[in-house]
């Protein structure tokens, strides 16, 4: 297995830059694993593939408008900061441009100085700063929502008419620097409907790293070190999962986010899914042994990326391919504001 094995040319006009409106209007490529057909549908279809019984687990996490743009107090330089994870207090792992200006005790200033940053430490693995926020007043989540911004992918390149056309319906706390894009498609209408049709709905946090959507670099993938994530899975939804199991009934995971928290709680000695809260730095290639999920709704990925080799680990590297190779005849739109997979 080589990293080139997941690569394939994505042309810049197939890169989806705004999402479709309504959310659930979106096209939808269906794979069958066991068969290999693959079918043209509407994300609104997806509900003729749900079954009475079936769990579909989302995760739940928002997205921080996690970008600010600021100056070296010393200079006056402009510097972006994007933050990535919070450390303790109001201190956070940051990537920070441009980086070299920023050493240990440098200062940032943000807005009026209604919100600063020291940086107090860069972590070799990854070149990221330590910065410790103060504000002038208040709490610094308030001053990062009034300053800051959503941190699209570099990929997107016109702005947002709306910043919420970037979170997903059922977003709750704010932890993530990327949104998990495959729940991005449904709609409040569409869960609704789905649970009346006797689909279970449970929830997973995995706060969503730029990590995640990066591409591989080494040429054995295994060699790539994938950075942790903080994820939970409530006691209800390992409940809900376990019992749909013991009944013979699906798991459904919304996007490789809830795959990631949901494989990351499965204990294989008990064969259960159990509640769990933590970092995971569980890294799903071809090869690995799923022992939760059945049906994966997803996004079409970056060519190299972490997030396709999860995917062909669940359906096959060569089907995969295959199906990537007809999206693009077809002209799906590919990446995070784009076109659905639902691989049964």
């Amino acid at each position: 297995m080589r990293t080139d094995d997941f690569d394939y040319d994505l042309p810049s006009g197939l890169i989806a830059q705004h999402p479709v409106e309504p959310r659930d209007s979106c096209r939808l490529l269906v794979l069958d694993r066991v068969s290999g057909q693959i079918d043209h549908r509407r994300f609104t279809d997806v509900l003729d593939y749900l079954r009475a019984g079936d769990v579909l687990v989302v995760n739940e996490t928002r997205v921080l408008p996690a970008r600010l743009h600021g100056a070296k107090d010393e200079t006056g330089g402009a510097v972006e900061v994007l933050l990535l994870r919070k450390q303790y207090g109001d201190t956070w792992e940051c990537l920070v441009k441009p980086g070299r200006r920023l050493k240990p005790g440098a200062r940032v200033v943000f807005g009026d100085g209604e919100l600063t940053g020291l940086v107090v430490d860069v972590l070799e693995d990854s070149g990221a700063r330590l910065i410790q926020f103060h504000t002038a007043s208040g709490r610094f989540i308030d001053a990062v929502h009034r300053l800051g911004e959503m941190p699209l992918p570099p990929y997107i390149t016109e702005p947002l008419s709306d910043p919420e056309q970037y979170q997903t319906v059922y977003a709750t706390d704010e932890h993530s620097v990327a949104a998990p894009t495959a729940g991005l498609h449904f709609t409040r209408g569409l869960l609704d409907e789905a649970q009346r049709a006797g689909v279970h709905l449970g929830t997973v946090e995995l706060d969503v790293g730029l990590d995640t959507f990066r591409p591989v670099a080494e040429d054995d993938p295994t060699a790539h070190v994938i950075h942790t994530e903080h994820y939970r899975v409530p006691g209800s939804t390992a409940d809900a999962v376990n019992d749909a199991r013991a009944r013979g009934d699906r798991v459904i995971a919304v996007g490789t986010t809830a795959v990631r928290a949901l494989e990351s709680a499965y204990n294989e000695q008990t064969g259960l899914v159990e509640a769990a809260e933590g970092a995971t730095d569980l890294f799903i290639l071809p090869g690995f042994s799923f022992g939760v999920v059945d049906a994966l709704i997803t996004n079409f990925h970056i060519p190299r990326s972490t997030l396709l080799m999860m995917v062909s680990a669940f359906a096959g590297r060569d089907l995969v391919m295959r199906a990537y190779d007809l999206a693009r005849a077809e002209r799906y739109r590919f990446l995070s504001f784009g076109d659905a997979m639902l691989i049964l």
